[in-house]
């Protein structure tokens, strides 16, 4: 069998204003700038491929599954500038064959600072997802996908049946990501790793003509799928929702290649699509898999460098997580959801300095002038919450 589950990230950041040292507005979040952009990307991705994504479960029936993975903080902004996203994300879920995974509600990377704080995150989105879509999730994925046998450990205790992680190579060896893995310790959660090789052919590689295998086909990708027929059971395809139209324009071709995939990877008749939770339901795991230390889905490294590699990361980190005992004892709700949105990996992000061979996908993404300003500007906002707090 190759069962192929898809699975989606859907994520905006609440991104900074340019916040002074003079500046004493509590107001830290360009709401001008987070509208329009997710305006913009509802647009050209998260409505057109929503209603692809419909299609083909009305085309395909039963035999088209998807799983999405969509952040606290991204649907606050849905709810606030871009309502129509929800509504087709609704319809989606009514199919019954759309599955939603939990995370942090706030795309932090809490785990990595407080256990605490990190609970509370993940049972905010799951409340968040029920009160939304009216749905419970059963699998897990951390931000980022950063894992290790810790985290498999404790979302275990919270009741999911499975986790998502990286198919890095210098942790699989010889092993292939096309099974179902047993976290070391951990009895009652599977493991799914992200098949990175045909998940960058469409996230990254889809639309760069110097690529040797441009242009990508449908009835290609499907020729790779049936391949792990024999060697594995499940190809997990991992991905940014923006994918779709955003990071590879709809002039791409993207849209059509999408469309034309179910039918060419349902020709075999060993070839199925399953969501994660299915999957780990029907595929017991090979083996176990030991993974000390963390990793997750960036940059070549595929660990934490993206967000910690630098002092200027680590001191703003340590920063913010110092404040958590204080900002909690204070008893002030807004205080306490500005302090979580800063938790967003994303401010982080823009601090990276990488500048080698993930250069251009840091700088893609920074909407700042160097990581020095962001940095600067990240600081000048938590030192206006440690003035709240002493008031």
């Amino acid at each position: 069998m190759a069962s192929v589950c898809f699975y989606f990230q859907v994520h905006q950041p609440s991104r900074l204003r340019r916040y002074s040292v003079f500046d004493t507005d509590t107001n830290y979040f360009d709401d001008y700038k987070n509208a329009e952009i997710c305006r913009k990307v509802a647009q050209k991705c998260y409505v057109p491929s929503n209603r692809l994504m419909l299609e083909l479960i009305r085309r395909y029936g039963k035999a088209f599954w998807v799983s999405y993975s969509i952040t606290g903080v991204a649907i606050e902004q849905f709810e606030r500038w871009a309502p129509e996203v929800l509504d087709t994300f609704r319809a989606l879920v009514d199919t019954g064959q759309v599955e939603l995974l939990g995370e942090t509600y706030y795309h932090s990377l809490a785990f990595l600072y407080s256990r605490e704080e990190f609970r509370a995150q993940v049972e905010a989105h799951a409340a968040k997802i029920g009160e939304t879509f009216g749905l419970r999730p059963r699998v897990f994925r951390n931000t980022e996908l950063i894992y290790n046998n810790d985290l498999s450990h404790f979302v275990q205790g919270m009741g999911h049946i499975g986790i998502c992680a990286e198919g890095a190579d210098h942790v699989l060896g010889y092993r292939s990501p096309n099974y179902v893995y047993r976290p070391v310790g951990a009895e009652k959660i599977s493991l799914l790793l992200k098949n990175y090789r045909l998940s960058d052919d469409i996230a990254f590689r889809f639309s760069d003509r110097n690529w040797s295998e441009w242009p990508l086909r449908a009835e290609k990708f499907a020729q790779w799928i049936n391949e792990v027929n024999g060697n594995g059971f499940v190809v997990n395809l991992f991905m940014d929702y923006e994918t779709f139209g955003e990071h590879q324009w709809a002039d791409s071709g993207i849209f059509d290649f999408m469309y034309h995939l179910p039918e060419h990877v349902l020709r075999h008749p060993d070839n199925n699509f399953m969501t994660l939770s299915r999957a780990v339901q029907t595929y017991a795991p090979v083996a176990e898999l030991d993974i000390p230390h963390m990793i997750s889905w960036a940059d070549v490294e595929r660990d934490l460098s993206a967000w910690l590699g630098n002092a200027m990361q680590s001191n703003a980190l340590h920063e913010l997580y110092r404040l958590e005992e204080p900002v909690k004892a204070g008893g002030d709700p807004q205080l306490l959801h500005d302090w979580r949105r800063l938790q967003t990996s994303d401010h982080f992000y823009y601090m990276c300095t990488k500048w080698f061979a993930d250069g251009d996908v840091h700088k893609y993404f920074n909407p700042y002038e160097s990581p020095y300003d962001s940095y600067i500007n990240f600081m000048n906002c938590l030192d206006n919450v440690r003035s709240r707090l002493r008031r």
